[in-house]
């Protein structure tokens, strides 16, 4: 099995059990090692009092994205710690995008950073996640 393909592979059994991403309406528009895109368009309950989409929804989604790229080796991976730095409003209706990129991957730790672009590309929010290896793989990997 190439890389890619276990990247694949491991990205589908995630996504058939993450209820809280589909119910968001988010996308996995792209996987590959250490790497996902995801997007997910701004809706109405998804606003805050300023008329703006709410930051949980932007980390929501980064936290997705960032889920998908490090758990691509088809070993499972959870988040350690998250941080996030908010640039530019999202607005309502426009699809946001959240790119998540592998920085550094040794042992059982990892960084990433997921980027979050609106419709315009411009930077909605910059995303650093730091992952830990826990035990078990998705999918039983002969290869």
């Amino acid at each position: 099995m190439t890389p890619q393909d276990r990247a694949e592979r491991a990205a589908r059994v995630m996504w058939d059990d993450d209820p809280a991403s589909q119910g968001l309406g988010m996308s996995l528009d792209q996987i590959a090692p250490g790497r996902a895109e995801m997007s997910m368009t701004v809706r109405d309950e998804m606003s805050n009092g300023h008329g703006i989409c709410h930051g949980g929804f932007i980390f929501t989604l980064a936290d997705s994205a960032f889920a998908f790229a490090c758990n691509s080796y088809n070993t499972r991976v959870v988040a350690q710690h998250n941080s996030i730095t908010y640039l530019a409003p999202a607005k309502l209706g426009e699809t946001l995008v959240a790119q998540a990129t592998e920085v550094s991957r040794a042992g059982r730790s990892g960084i990433y950073d997921v980027v979050v672009t609106g419709t315009d590309r411009r930077v909605i929010a910059q995303f650093r996640g730091h992952s830990r290896q826990i035990s078990g793989t998705h999918f039983e990997d002969d290869s």
